[in-house]
């Protein structure tokens, strides 16, 4: 079945009625999610775990990628209005946006923004068509050393690369690797690390590992030491539409943004923020109007927000097609996954091909719903930043809690779900990252499964990992992506640094 065939089926699957109901619900959602402060994709989608858990996998996932593009929408609003960027992605829109907003000139902001938007996610979703077959064409020559040695990568690249601190994400990293351990071993029979208690020998629940760290954590985070910031919110004045000279400056910026998004988003250890800043520097040395910038540059809004949402879309080439997250949403929607039964990777796109390119067919309706959607509502938008913030974090807490509860209507997993919270507050607080406890949560058993059956193959040699060429290949850019920016970062240093003088 070539490409273009799979996609119009996977069309025929994501315009039926119930999924086109979903997609709209989902995108929705996700904007008016991007716009709360403080709330994101991640953990509103952990929060319907549980709620969706009896869905029908297609309609739920084509709901969560909805939620995932929507927000990506969304949090131009509150950026460029508020100040108040949702995630670092959203930064440099912040700076240009608010700073355009303050002038009188929202409504032009918020138009290049959301346009941008879609101009660059629907670019960016074609080149995931094309893309994902490709990969997969590659993935499927990996055998069990080559799978081991790209969870090593992605383990490396979300928890060492991606976040302030290196030493910080090995050990959030390593708890996820510990929480994955829990449970029954699947080769000895034996109870692993379940301290003598019934409810664990099953290992614990990814579900509520996300809603515990994503929703009760994050939420008791932001209510404890967000809430205090006083707002001010820029009034949208004059008309939403753009001028000529407005279009004139922010299609190109666009193409440029999207050009430069997808790779990043597509690589493991690209992520959405490197591709925005360099979209902004990009566009800062293009453009015909440099006096602007600093003072809102429309340039500089148009250029990183398409880069942010082509980055979105490349995030999803790595997941489908290998089964790796590179991100906190990209981990989250890996366990909507595997709460069905399935697992992201080659063999999904022969197992499940209506599933998988529905799904790349919903993110082409969500981005046409996307662009309807903003624009004319507005308004709508901006009244959801009065809703006051102690309604809205005890909302999450209700919903995080009935969800947990209704898994197995256990007092235990609400145990469980507050202790990680818990724990997920405390992270949050000492700006130890939670997405990679996701990720060696989910990836963790896989890649010890994977490591078992090369060394059986290999009967027990571990030189199987170096000999195999993928797998030295995939390990060797690991090394790199560790010691090379380390290095370059030595390199940048002074070198004049102030030596002692005292007696040798």
């Amino acid at each position: 079945m070539d490409t273009f065939t799979a996609l119009m089926d996977g069309f025929t699957v994501a315009l039926s009625i119930q999924n086109l109901l979903l997609g709209l619900l989902g995108v929705t959602l996700g904007t008016a999610i991007g716009v709360l402060p403080g709330v994101g994709p991640a953990l509103t989608i952990a929060l319907l775990l549980p709620a969706t858990a009896n869905f029908e996998p297609t309609g739920a996932l084509i709901l969560f990628a909805g939620i995932y593009y929507g927000a990506m929408y969304g949090g131009s609003t509150t950026s460029i209005l508020l100040n108040t960027p949702g995630e670092s992605a959203t930064i440099i829109t912040a700076m240009e946006g608010n700073l355009m907003a303050k002038r009188g000139r929202a409504g032009p902001a918020l138009a290049t923004a959301a346009i941008g938007s879609f101009v660059a996610g629907t670019l960016a979703t074609v080149m995931l068509t094309m893309a994902a077959p490709a990969m997969v064409e590659v993935a499927l020559k990996f055998g069990p050393a080559e799978y081991f040695a790209v969870m090593v990568l992605a383990f490396v690249t979300v928890s060492a690369v991606l976040g302030n601190s290196p030493a910080r994400g090995l050990a959030s990293l390593f708890f996820g690797l510990v929480l994955g351990l829990i449970g029954i071993d699947s080769q000895s029979g034996q109870p692993r690390l379940t301290l003598g208690i019934p409810e664990l020998l099953d290992g614990i629940d990814i579900v509520i590992v996300a809603v515990g760290l994503f929703a009760v954590g994050e939420t008791l985070f932001v209510a404890t030491y967000l809430n205090r910031i006083v707002d001010k919110i820029e009034s949208v004045k004059g008309s939403v539409w753009m001028s000529k000279s407005d279009w004139a400056r922010s299609w190109k910026p666009w193409l440029r943004g999207t050009a430069i998004g997808f790779p990043f988003g597509a690589m493991p250890a690209g992520g959405s923020e490197i591709p925005t800043f360099l979209s902004y520097a990009t566009e800062k040395k293009l453009t015909k109007h440099p006096e602007e910038f600093g003072k809102g540059a429309i340039e500089g809004v148009a250029g990183p927000e398409a880069a942010n949402n082509a980055a979105a879309a490349g995030m999803l080439v790595p997941l489908l097609t290998l089964g790796l997250p590179t991100g906190a949403t990209a981990a989250i929607m890996l366990s909507a996954f595997q709460q069905y039964g399935l697992q992201p990777g080659p063999l999904l796109f022969a197992s499940e091909p209506q599933l998988v390119w529905g799904l790349i067919a919903s993110l082409y309706v969500g981005n046409v719903l996307l662009l309807v959607l903003n624009l004319p509502m507005v308004g709508l938008w901006v009244k959801l930043l009065s809703i006051p913030r102690p309604l809205l974090y005890a909302g999450i807490l209700v919903f995080a809690t009935l969800g947990a509860y209704g898994l197995r209507n256990s007092w235990f997993d609400l145990a469980l779900l507050y202790g990680i919270g818990l724990i997920g507050f405390a992270m949050r607080r000492y700006d130890i990252p939670v997405a990679p406890t996701i990720v060696g949560l989910i990836l963790g058993p896989l890649a010890e499964t994977q490591m078992r059956r090369a060394l059986a193959i290999s009967q027990g040699d571990p030189t199987v990992f170096l000999t195999q060429p993928i797998s030295a290949t995939v390990l060797a850019i690991t090394a790199a992506v560790l010691i090379v920016p380390r290095l370059l970062k030595r390199r940048r240093a002074p070198a004049s640094t102030p030596l002692s003088t005292g007696a040798p």
